[in-house]
């Protein structure tokens, strides 16, 4: 059955050279390259704005909000 199989096939494997291969691994290493590359580059990115938000954070933690008034409106009968 394999042999069968085999013989079946064989113009389909004649006609893959290896240059052919190696052209396609080639091709597709490249594009996977690149999706890690802008992958990397995105996640730098992110760490970075993560960090300018924790430090925005600690700076509103850190400022003393003073008390506002909010009884002064016209339904308490303030003015």
């Amino acid at each position: 059955m394999t042999s069968n199989f085999l013989i079946k096939f064989q113009p389909i494997i004649l006609a893959i050279s290896q240059s052919d291969i190696v052209t396609i691994l080639i091709i597709v290493v490249v594009f996977f390259s690149i999706l890690l590359v802008l992958g990397i580059r995105k996640s730098y990115k992110l760490k970075k704005e993560n960090e300018r938000l924790d430090k925005i954070s600690e700076e509103m933690a850190k400022e003393e909000e003073t008390y506002k008034d909010f009884t002064d409106g016209h339904m308490y009968g303030g003015n």
